[in-house]
């Protein structure tokens, strides 16, 4: 590709957009199954009889037995503790992996390969009647995940309009909570089982979220940014072209490409790649407290991801029913959890519409603000008029309402802000490993979180048993949350990647909301006379990594 046109316009960096578009850009989020229905369906299953009795070979208690006895029919904590955070652990490194490999492989194969990885530790899983087996599949399926959660947040980024990028993303979020329902309603239609289908229909249901996501990815087109940055921009043109529905020779199309083309060239002239070492220690290039240094942007998504964690909302999905049915206050923990997952469906697609009409900024920091306030007062419920002895049902219920009003801020703020901002930060040439590290933080404080919360609710001897008090813990985190949202988090509602690449250059977090496009890459480095960008710098893009570019793995699996 000789010439590019190019454009001045701010307005025009983009090109139009058609419902085709729109459509595979909302197929991509449906990765979020995979994350949803693991975290879910892994909390119904450590409460069921016929798992516990398996696991730990205690006699399922009869109907007079006495309540001690009812209490002690539980899996230990330490086992609870392994079975959840495993997973985690391995997803924590699959998403470091994926980095690498959405840089090599592509962004879509990457994907398409961790669903391969996952359908592999879900037979794993499937095939178990051991705890050893058991664990060992969730490992290799966490791999998978990790593959999947990282990468698809990386891809919808780069193929989704900058209009509607936030809401896009956000529906990776929605696809989380619909795989939380599918978990917990499968969960209680196989509950009472007392055979090894109590667990295994909710683990083999897994198989079916795999293979609908990497068969239609294979019709999908990779990333134009994935092209351009491995120098084949005939390949990025052709599927910027399917991407927006438009004619590849259109002006349109023309100018988006030379954005992206001039945009990468910017920052490649900034900070050079030096290797594959070079390319990771370029993420954590730059001052401290420089905004826009990469070492900046890399502590900003990877602290982010921790602190969505630190919200506390995977306790309620990973432990809800077993911490339910500790607490003793309330009577089907399964159906409470059933209702939770449910709240958390219905309150995510609000945040379709919040995400670009009031900003990322806003809603974490409004979102943080609404879900201290509810933990608190679930807490301070739940030590005073909701102990077990009170014999207090309004105060029951009470505290079961404040949880779904905290799991609604979450679902229409932090769940899908988070993921939406840590693909926005990052500069093209470290973005794929900057949204890994990002995700890795994510399954760590996930691990983190699964392997010490059944120690610190448990009521064995030398166990916390905090009961409601764990609510202060993530009250507290929660105003954590807060303080860091209103300080750090920048405002990058309606621009493109490249805008957000140069607004975090010129602004700081709380005047990020207030700056407005003022010029284009493609501008500053260049048109000719007649509207074209320079030919030295498409000519030096496309010299990059060109003789990989057309025998790399993603352009066979991206061909059409």
């Amino acid at each position: 590709m000789a010439t590019l046109k190019a454009t001045a316009d701010v307005t025009r960096i983009e090109a139009p957009v058609t419902i085709k578009t729109y459509l595979m850009c909302a197929f991509a989020a449906f990765g979020g199954i995979f994350f949803g229905y693991d975290s879910g369906y892994i909390s119904g299953v450590m409460g069921m009889n016929y798992f516990i009795h398996l696991y730990t070979g205690i006699p399922y208690p009869g109907p007079d037995a006495s309540t001690a006895v009812k209490a002690a029919f539980v899996l230990p904590a330490w086992k609870k503790s392994l079975i959840t955070s495993v997973l985690s652990a391995g997803t924590f490194f699959g998403a470091l992996m994926a980095g690498d490999l959405a840089d090599w492989i592509g962004r879509k194969t990457t994907i398409i390969t961790g669903c391969g990885v996952f359908l592999v530790g879900v037979i794993l899983q499937v095939a178990s009647t051991s705890l050893g087996l058991l664990v060992a599949g969730r490992l290799v399926a966490g791999f998978g995940i990790g593959f999947v959660s990282a990468v698809i947040i990386l891809y919808m980024s780069e193929i989704a309009p900058r209009k509607v990028r936030g809401a896009i993303v956000s529906g990776y979020q929605f696809c989380i909570t619909i795989g939380l329902l599918l978990a917990s309603c499968v969960d209680y239609g196989t509950q009472n089982r007392l055979n090894t289908g109590s667990y295994r229909i909710p683990i083999a249901m897994q198989m079916l979220w795999a293979l609908i996501l990497g068969g239609g990815l294979f019709f999908l087109p990779e990333s134009p940014r994935y092209y351009v940055k491995k120098g084949n921009l005939e390949r990025a043109s052709h599927v910027l072209t399917r991407l927006r529905d438009q004619p590849e020779a259109s002006e349109s199309i023309q100018q988006e490409l030379a954005e992206i083309v001039a945009n990468h060239e910017y920052e490649m002239s900034v900070i050079p790649q030096e290797g594959y070492f070079g390319s990771w220690f370029n993420c954590f290039k730059g001052g401290l407290f420089n905004p826009s240094s990469n070492l900046r942007r890399t502590i900003l998504g990877t602290s982010l991801q921790m602190m969505q964690q630190w919200t506390g909302i995977n306790f309620i999905f990973y432990f809800g029913t077993t911490f339910f049915q500790e607490l003793g206050t309330i009577k089907n923990p399964f159906l409470i959890g059933l209702i939770t997952t449910l709240v958390n469906v219905c309150s995510t697609p609000l945040s379709f519409w919040m995400v670009e009409r009031f900003g990322r900024r806003t809603i974490l920091i409004w979102g943080a603000l609404g879900m201290l306030i509810c933990e608190f007062i679930v807490g301070i419920i739940g030590v005073t008029a909701g102990r077990l002895e009170a014999h207090n049902n309004s105060a029951v219920q009470a505290m079961i309402a404040f949880i779904c009003i905290y799991i609604f801020f979450f679902a229409s703020t932090w769940g899908p802000g988070a993921w939406v901002v840590i693909g926005e930060i990052f500069p093209l040439p470290i973005r794929s490993r900057g949204v890994a590290l990002s995700t890795a933080s994510n399954w760590l404080w996930n691990c983190i979180i699964s392997v010490i919360t059944p120690y610190m609710v448990g009521t064995d001897k030398g166990e916390g048993n905090l009961g409601a008090r764990v609510f202060f813990i993530w009250g507290s985190l929660c105003v954590c949350c807060f303080v860091y949202s209103y300080v750090l988090i920048p405002e990058t509602k309606g621009l493109s990647l490249e805008q957000v690449d140069r607004m975090m250059e010129e602004t700081t977090p709380r005047t990020s909301a207030k700056w407005v496009p003022h010029s284009t890459f493609a501008a500053d480095l260049g048109l000719t006379e007649k509207g074209e960008l320079a030919p030295e710098v498409v000519a030096h893009v496309a010299h990059l990594d060109g003789d990989k570019a057309f025998t790399n793995k993603a352009d066979v699996t991206s061909a059409a």
